[in-house]
């Protein structure tokens, strides 16, 4: 992947986040400024914040027990950590001089949890005492001058029990909870400092914690419990990490810790969709509490590179974190009896289905996860600090991570594919948590649900479906999701724009394996992606285009010779897959497979001569039509030409931008150029109504537009009167 890290740094810039200097090549977040298409702040208010935690502790406090304990509405039991999260949630919302009536439910909650810290782990429910330890020791101060002293003496008499006694569990992300919370408890003078800080240090240097993030390419956190790796999973552990530090850790290795935390915190810029969803892949993927964990950290972030005067990426995070909160909000219920609560996966089955759940997935616990990261979030948010456009949003980039988890990710103007490159092959908990292919489709201002936004290996019958290649062999079909015991895939980049990207995966058989070989490439616009496979040794080709069918409820699905679609049956946003070239076989509907967004239905589109082409098109509710697209669709020799826009060579041309590599641009399609640059750049130009009203360049460099001569300096845009 040196490649496309070279192409990022050479035509979209990067920017180094402010977190020092340790040899290590920096995250390539773009350095353009203008977007592919109209942009403006959500203006996300803290307030909005509080609403959705006040309406989580509404409904929780409506299955607390007489003892104070929640209980889990199918459990039937308590579980986890959803009664100190309760309380400390509730403490955040008296603070913020909200929901006083809840008071009395905090306060017995706080009551209850702290008699359970008391008994040691062995006696917390379900032995979770590291998560109960990271949540008391940091709310109990919302609690001070709202409870009799007398309360309060018993509460910090049960919070000093012995580290011994609470931090039992295993070294993983467990012990981050530990590292946070035994740092939270000498702050607050419950346990002694010199050994909490001996602690943190061991944990780092020789409990494992430092090798899991060392180990990475962009420190990323490995959890270890699944192959490939758990995005979900590190999210977690880094916002503890990050917790820790600004909490205060002044230990020898604050530096450490804090640089390799805010490295991976900008790579998770990248890894975010569009839409604001964190990325799939790994043990607990796709549960709406994945968005809320990076909305915590995004906020947090925000707020740290204000402090270090770095007030664009400031920007850029405090944008991230808003498309975070919209990307939960999505799952927030509204029903009788839920009223306020999430969906624990990101579907509408019943949740007693537990579509997507792993063993620890139920709802009191994972609603009390939302509940706890929103109410941290509003503790970090900073309204001052305006949004900027954010890499999802901008584009430029094609990142592959470390091969722990297997994944890439490449964004043009906003529309972003990921692929996992290895899948799965073991079971944990009941799953294969990662499938072989591109997982997710997604655009800018477009629900990227319908991308759809994870792939899936069935764990009865190891059927997978990805966006990838299906071959005929052995006398059956066989996608490539199907076997990543036999494939793997090798991802290359050849160029990289913040409004054009082409890169391929090649998926060979995996040593000692044998089987054809697949080239599938792939160029990103703002519109859409061209996609093209290839096959060396194979018979009957094919491509698989997933299509999400029920979530819940019945989605619009429509399948012709030439084209698939599915939407929303409110309308709006369209997931359309359009073929190109010569018309292979008929298409062919092959049988649904649940995963956690809901009933995945392969279609098996055939390849006409051996090559498969294909447009993928998310629509919006005012763009063409999808047969209009299709039926402009012009292939040519270094691009293609259509209604949408035009893609020749290094250089971009569509409706509200252009730009591209190269020296001058036409964006009316009458061979007159309407930017001619001094030198050659790299350049964006936003469009409206078919005028140039704003350009930007890597370089110095003069640009006629419209007759008229401007002065550009690097990374500077400027207006076009």
């Amino acid at each position: 992947m040196k490649l496309a890290v070279l192409f990022c740094l050479l035509s979209a810039g990067f920017i180094r986040p402010a977190c020092g200097d340790d040899g290590l090549e920096p995250a390539p977040l773009p350095r353009f400024h203008l977007t592919a298409r109209p942009w403006k702040p959500l203006d996300i208010t803290p307030a909005a914040y509080l609403e959705a935690v006040e309406g989580l502790c509404r409904f929780t406090a409506a299955h607390q027990d007489r003892s104070g304990a929640i209980i889990d509405p199918f459990l039937h039991r308590e579980h986890q950590y959803a009664t100190p999260y309760f309380g400390v949630a509730v403490g955040i919302l008296m603070r913020a001089g909200r929901a006083r009536d809840l008071w009395p439910c905090g306060v017995l909650a706080m009551d209850h949890a702290c008699a359970d810290f008391a008994r040691g782990d062995a006696q917390i429910p379900d032995r979770h005492g590291e998560f109960f330890d990271a949540a008391l020791a940091g709310g109990l101060k919302d609690y001070v001058g709202q409870v009799s002293e007398e309360k309060m003496k018993v509460w910090r008499k049960n919070l000093s029990t012995p580290r011994n006694q609470i931090v039992a569990g295993p070294l993983n992300n467990w012990r981050t909870y530990g590292m946070r919370g035994e740092w939270l408890r000498s702050e607050a003078g419950l346990v002694d400092k010199r050994e909490t800080l001996a602690f943190i240090s061991d944990s780092w240097l020789h409990g494992t914690q430092r090798n899991r993030v060392r180990q990475d390419r962009w420190s990323l956190y490995h959890d270890g419990g699944t192959d490939p790796e758990s995005f979900a999973v590190e999210s977690v552990a880094r916002a503890n990490l990050l917790g820790l530090i600004d909490a205060g850790y002044d230990g020898p290795e604050e530096r450490e810790i804090e640089f390799q935390v805010e490295r991976a915190s900008a790579v998770a810029l990248l890894l975010q969709d569009p839409s604001g969803q964190a990325p799939p892949n790994g043990r607990a993927a796709d549960h709406v509490w994945n968005d809320v964990v990076y909305q915590a950290t995004f906020d947090a972030m925000a707020k740290r590179a204000h402090q270090a005067e770095n007030d664009y990426l400031a920007g850029q995070y405090r944008r991230a974190a808003a498309l975070s909160f919209l990307s939960s909000s999505r799952w927030r219920r509204n029903d009788a009896g839920w009223a306020g609560s999430y969906y624990v996966t990101k579907n509408r089955f019943d949740p007693a289905r537990r579509v997507g759940y792993q063993d620890a997935s139920n709802y009191a616990n994972y609603n009390g996860a939302v509940m706890l990261h929103l109410a941290l979030a509003y503790l970090a948010h900073r309204q001052y600090i305006p949004e900027r456009p954010a890499p999802v949003e901008i584009g430029g980039y094609a990142l592959e991570t470390d091969p722990a988890f297997s994944t890439v990710v490449a964004n043009a103007g906003g529309m972003q594919i990921l692929a996992a490159w290895r899948g799965d092959t073991n079971l944990v908990y009941g799953h294969y948590w990662t499938a072989l292919g591109v997982e997710r489709l997604g655009r800018v201002n477009w629900d990227t649900r319908l991308g759809p936004a994870d792939g899936i290996r069935d764990a009865k019958t190891k059927s997978g479906v990805t966006f990838a290649p299906t071959w005929f062999e052995g006398g059956r079909w066989i996608r490539m999701a199907d076997v990543p015991e036999r494939y793997e895939g090798h991802f290359t980049v050849q160029f990289v724009h913040p409004l054009l990207v082409r890169c391929a995966i090649d998926y060979r058989p995996r040593p000692g394996n044998s089987g054809p070989e697949f080239r599938h490439e792939f160029v990103l616009t703002p519109d859409g992606v061209l996609a093209t496979l290839r096959a060396s040794g194979a018979g009957e080709l094919g491509v698989t285009w997933p299509l999400l069918e029920n979530d819940g409820a019945p989605l619009l699905v429509s399948v012709n010779g030439r084209s698939a679609t599915t939407s929303y049956i409110a309308g709006g946003d369209q997931e359309c897959l359009l073929s190109l070239g010569e018309p292979g076989p008929a298409p062919v509907q092959e049988d649904p497979v649940l995963s956690s967004f809901g009933w995945l239905r392969p279609i098996r589109v055939g390849a006409g001569e051996g090559v498969s082409r294909c447009f993928i098109y998310p629509r919006g509710g005012v763009d063409p039509e999808p047969e209009a697209v299709q039926a402009s669709f012009h292939l040519t020799r270094d691009g293609f030409h259509s209604m949408l826009g035009r893609v020749d060579g290094t250089l971009y041309a569509g409706r509200t931008c252009a730009g591209g590599v190269g020296t001058s641009i036409e964006c009316e399609g009458d061979n007159q150029p309407e930017a001619t640059f001094e030198v050659a750049c790299a350049f964006i130009l936003q469009l409206k109504d078919g005028k140039i009203i704003a350009a930007e360049a890597d370089r110095k460099t003069d640009v006629r537009i419209h007759g008229r001569r401007f002065k550009l300096e690097p990374y500077r845009p400027i207006p076009i009167d």
